[in-house]
């Protein structure tokens, strides 16, 4: 039996392992195909596709978006984008300038709280990747600021903390429009983190296409539910481990292993929008 798991990030955005790297330990646990999702960046579609064509692993050109929607951050999965498309080049340059200037806004409130990270700090980690909180925490940590990532979301820039900045500058509808409009495939990214399961039906009616029912902190009953709430909209299974290498050491490449039968339902629903 084949397997995929469909939640991977490289150096491009938060992770820690290159494309060739993640392809290799892919390979090495025995996965059939992985998707690279990195944030709000297509540079580490093409490396990993060459790897993948190398070592013989299948990868789907994927990205994870970030919206928001009343200062609340979304992440949306594009399954089998056009990584060429230039609507969405476009928009990624915008986005990222957003994630640059989001770094210098956190940096200013930590500072405000007595914790001087310089912005230039988080650069350093995040080098050409596409920078986040998660290069903010380990800025953080490696400065002795905080003793662990975790700490640094837990007290200060996870979503409810004092130095938590949105700055997103896409709205959901806008963000599944990006992606249809790159012939991918919309799915919400770990829906347990919303905390508000009633935005499902909301975002399916903008024209969300999946859910991540399968994920690595989704325990057993959250997996039941949100398989069930998916059957119920129609929508299609992903899952993936959402592994980032060393930034998130508890977290293993291929933990989440999803059948190969999901991946070839997700292309049938892309040759369908393709012949709509």
């Amino acid at each position: 039996m084949r397997f995929a798991d469909l939640h991977l990030h490289t150096t491009f955005s938060d992770g820690t392992f290159s494309p060739s790297e993640l392809v290799k330990q892919a390979k090495e646990v025995n996965l059939s195909a992985i998707a690279v999702v990195d944030h709000d960046t297509i540079f580490g579609i093409e490396p990993s596709c060459q790897a993948g064509r190398e070592q013989g692993v299948e990868v789907l050109p994927g990205i994870e978006l970030t919206v928001e929607n009343h200062g609340r951050e979304i992440h949306l999965l594009g399954y089998l984008i056009d990584y060429q498309n230039q609507r969405l080049k476009e928009q990624l340059i915008i986005l990222n300038k957003n994630r640059i200037e989001r770094i210098h806004k956190i940096t200013l409130k930590l500072k405000k709280l007595g914790l001087d990270l310089e912005p230039e700090a988080v650069f350093k980690i995040s080098q050409k990747g596409s920078p986040g909180r998660l290069h903010i925490a380990r800025a953080m940590a490696a400065e002795g600021l905080v003793s662990s990532i975790y700490e640094a979301f837990h007290k200060y820039i996870g979503d409810k903390g004092p130095a938590y900045v949105a700055g997103f500058r896409l709205s959901p509808q806008e963000g599944i429009n990006l992606i249809k409009a790159a012939g991918g495939i919309p799915v919400l990214a770990h829906p347990y983190t919303l905390g508000d399961d009633e935005m499902i039906p909301r975002l399916v009616d903008l024209g969300l296409m999946g859910l991540e029912v399968y994920y690595s902190e989704h325990a057993p009953a959250m997996t039941s539910h949100y398989l069930k709430l998916a059957k119920k909209f129609q929508l299609l299974l992903t899952g993936g481990s959402d592994f980032h290498g060393a930034a998130k050491p508890n977290t293993k490449l291929g933990v989440v292993k999803i059948p190969y039968e999901l991946v070839e339902k997700l292309k049938e629903a892309k040759f369908k929008n393709t012949k709509s």
